[in-house]
């Protein structure tokens, strides 16, 4: 019983992680002040669009990897 509650429980841990860290990186997102960076182009703002997934994607296989090394 110990062991199953253990594995759930880490499942449900790693995928809060996940979701934090996919609030976190739409944080800035859509609303931009007149204080904020100019307007960009569309080609511009899809490349930082798909360069911020890409660097979400590292992140979370990072965290993997910390876990993983942690259990040592």
């Amino acid at each position: 019983m110990n062991m199953i509650m253990r594995r759930v429980m880490g499942q449900l841990i790693n995928r809060g992680v996940n979701f934090g860290f996919d609030q976190a990186s739409k944080i800035g997102k859509g609303k931009r002040g007149t204080g904020e960076q100019p307007d960009v182009s569309p080609e511009e703002d899809a490349r930082r669009n798909r360069a911020a997934r890409e660097q979400g994607k590292q992140s979370r296989q990072m965290l993997k990897t910390m876990r993983r090394l942690g259990r040592f």
